[in-house]
């Protein structure tokens, strides 16, 4: 077995949003009525084909929150899995964002809303470095998250993970953000994210970490953990890396670097 990884000067501990702050930042005594406005926005996402890679399903220091591993066995033209989240961004052009591991070597890519729809996705780009992939559904009457700004947060900032952990459905977890810059987690090539201990599990991949004004500010994409278990360190790419690489998605199909300078 694997044992948590300790990150230096981090100390966590399972959160919820205090009744009284939740009071004074919204004037109400309870989050439904802002999760009533945005959770409809974020979708789970299934793949059909593909093959899950060695390192989205080996316990790693850095785990991505995927889908569990019930479904190997499955043959693999039947091979429906739940992969993942994803937010809708644009309603009228039907952009949802995810994460480009929710997506690998998908053949075909379903999208459920909370309401029941299922709608087809076509895959508009995505970037390995980053983990950051763009799809789009037909746009017809489809609800949108309002973008947030994620160079304003600050460590103890309050937040809400809204994603669909293990296929039972959409599920929210509020928590703090515990760091910010975290970059020393080794699962992927560019690393900048936000540490938070609102909970994270296989299935919020690709899902929604919103401030208490109901703005996107990140994609949850990790826990540091073992296995399907999360001892409170959950990850997500700030929204301003994210949009910055889905707009390049968009305008050209693909992110382009400038060549490192020898």
């Amino acid at each position: 077995m694997l044992g948590l990884a300790v990150m230096s000067g981090v100390s966590n501990a399972n959160a919820s949003v205090p009744l009284p702050i939740v009071e004074q930042v919204s004037g109400a005594r309870s989050l439904a009525p802002l999760l009533k406005q945005i959770t409809p926005a974020v979708a789970s996402i299934s793949i059909k084909g593909g093959t899950t890679s060695a390192k989205n399903s080996v316990p790693i220091k850095g785990q991505r929150a995927q889908r569990p591993a019930s479904v190997r066995d499955l043959p693999p033209d039947r091979r429906m899995r739940a992969s993942g989240s994803g937010v809708v961004i644009d309603a009228g052009e039907g952009i949802i964002l995810t994460n480009t591991h929710v997506i690998d070597g998908a053949e075909e890519i379903i999208v459920t809303f909370p309401d029941g729809r299922e709608l087809q996705a076509t895959r508009v780009g995505s970037d390995a470095v980053t983990d950051v992939a763009v799809i789009r559904v037909p746009a017809d009457a489809l609800p949108a998250m309002p973008i947030g700004d994620s160079d304003q947060l600050e460590v103890g900032d309050f937040v809400l993970a809204i994603g669909n952990p293990f296929q039972i459905g959409q599920t929210v977890t509020s928590g703090i953000v515990s760091g910010l810059h975290r970059n020393n987690v080794g699962i992927e090539q560019y690393e900048d994210f936000i540490q938070t201990d609102a909970a994270i599990y296989p299935g919020n991949s690709g899902g929604a970490l919103v401030n208490l004004r109901g703005e996107l500010i990140g994609m949850n994409t990790a826990f540091l953990g073992v296995g399907n278990t999360n001892p409170g360190m959950g990850l997500a790419i700030p929204i301003n890396t994210v949009r910055s690489i889905a707009d390049q998605i968009l305008k050209y199909g693909e992110v382009r670097r400038r060549p490192a300078i020898m």
